[in-house]
């Protein structure tokens, strides 16, 4: 099965976060890595996780009662953009496969900001000229490629006085 080799990086993940730390604000992981052969799925989030690997012929189902401690927001950025300051990252959606011969990945990153989706959206586009990352605008929504050409949007939209957002990379 293709995507095995990343069963023991994700048991041996499970198990570092077992130290009590702020669980209620962890986002939620979900990760499919598959093909046509069998797969890997990892859902994990405040209230623990699941890892199931299947393939023709075989199938594990385990529980895991945490999962990472995760510093998403820390570690998450398009050509060294970051998302805006003090944005909290709530889900975490990826989904990994190789179908006739091409592989295709898909990350979604939901999100809130601190600051109303105009504000939100010309900081990170001010940040992407900076980085010379070239991004085109529709209202509150950002679009570009990254410097390896994969293809993202970011999208803000009101949450009270500030935002509620998604990043969407798509790698094909």
């Amino acid at each position: 099965m293709r995507f095995a080799y990343l069963v023991p990086p994700m048991m041996f993940l499970a198990a570092c976060g077992s130290e009590e730390k702020r669980t209620a604000d962890r986002p939620e992981v979900t990760i499919n890595a598959g093909d046509d052969q069998g797969g890997v799925v990892v859902k994990a989030g405040k209230d623990g996780g699941n890892i199931k690997i299947g393939g023709k012929g075989a199938s594990i189902d385990i529980d895991i009662p945490d999962f990472v401690d995760l510093d998403v927001e820390g570690d998450f950025d398009i050509d060294g953009v970051k998302l805006y300051p003090g944005s909290k990252v709530t889900t975490v959606d990826v989904n990994a496969s190789k179908k006739d011969g091409s592989d295709n990945t898909t990350v979604k990153l939901g999100f809130t900001a601190p600051a109303a989706p105009k504000a939100a959206a010309d900081w990170m586009a001010a940040e992407f000229a900076k980085k010379s990352v070239q991004v085109t605008r529709s209202g509150d929504t950002l679009a570009g490629k990254d410097k390896d050409g994969d293809a993202f949007t970011i999208k803000f939209g009101p949450d009270g006085a500030n935002s509620k957002g998604e990043v969407l990379i798509t790698k094909s």
